[in-house]
């Protein structure tokens, strides 16, 4: 999920970069999505290995 999170990064700055700003706005807002999303379940499995007595790697 954080690949599709830096896709759509460097789409956006690509688009930035170009001009189009419908395109840049769409897909940074979307990278920002997916990459809170893999922030969340990042810090959801921490917490799930530290519940089951496994130290984090």
């Amino acid at each position: 999920m954080l690949g599709w999170a830096i896709t759509f990064l460097v789409v956006a700055l690509i688009a930035g970069v170009l001009g189009f700003g419908g395109i840049a706005g769409t897909s940074v807002g979307i990278a920002k999505v997916l990459f809170f999303i893999f922030i969340i379940l990042f810090v959801i499995s921490l917490v799930a290995r530290a519940v089951k007595g496994r130290p984090p790697v």
